[in-house]
């Protein structure tokens, strides 16, 4: 089966994943995710990519984004894998690819699903076992949704700023979601549609981008339609 072609839907969120090559080490020092964290900084503000969450993990990297223009994503994240890639390569005397192929990324519902990608992103390190607390991480979005901390890289979504009238009651808001673990079902389903490919919504928003995008949003339906039952046999 051929690869399916990207998500070019500007305004549209996307849930983007990216690999090191056999998930190999891609961040060894602070000063590394320092680097990354300015070479996406200045990528996004070229091509007009919303960042809302991240997590940069000590072998891959995940961002909940927005893009402005139908190619923003993709110019981005080539942007930042040949800056980061030749001063990492340069750092530590090696050659070679860095990345495992091409970055993974699943279209959001934002009404359903923008929410659990926050949490699912922010709560990486948790579940990896790196911090007990999302806020004990400094390489996560967490510090600065959660209690304003001063981050270049964000842009508040609309959703966001929905969460209360201040930015005290928004951030007071926020933190709550993080009460409750996330289902292992909307895990499953996050991880299943951003490694598939898919829309990560409901039958109708799958449907609404299948039909806005003309490529499938979803698995294909296996075997042959049911029969109907007034349905004439031969």
């Amino acid at each position: 089966m051929g690869r399916l072609p990207r998500y070019a839907a500007p305004w549209i969120s996307q849930h983007v994943v990216q690999r090191g090559n056999n998930r190999t080490v891609v961040f060894a020092v602070d000063a590394d995710y320092h680097f990354f964290h300015a070479c996406l900084c200045t990528a996004c503000e070229e091509q007009g990519c919303r960042v809302h969450a991240y997590a940069f993990m000590t072998n891959h990297v995940h961002l909940l984004m927005t893009p402005t223009t139908a190619e923003g994503i993709g110019k981005v994240m080539h942007l930042v894998a040949r800056r980061y890639v030749q001063r990492f390569n340069t750092s530590y005397r090696r050659i070679g690819h860095m990345w495992g192929g091409r970055y993974k990324a699943t279209i959001v519902d934002t009404e359903r699903y923008f929410f659990a990608c926050h949490r699912y992103i922010e709560l990486n390190p948790v579940r990896a076992g790196l911090v007990e607390r999302p806020g004990d991480y400094p390489w996560s979005s967490y510090r600065a949704n959660a209690f304003g901390a001063t981050d270049r890289l964000l842009t508040r979504h609309d959703s966001y700023e929905a969460l209360g009238p201040t930015p005290r009651n928004r951030r007071a808001a926020y933190r709550a979601m993080f009460d409750d673990d996330l289902s292992d079902s909307t895990l499953a389903e996050i991880r299943d549609a951003t490694n598939r490919g898919w829309a990560l919504g409901n039958q109708r928003f799958r449907d609404e981008i299948a039909a806005l995008l003309g490529r499938r949003t979803q698995a294909a339906t296996r075997g042959r339609p049911p029969r109907a039952k007034n349905e004439d046999r031969a």
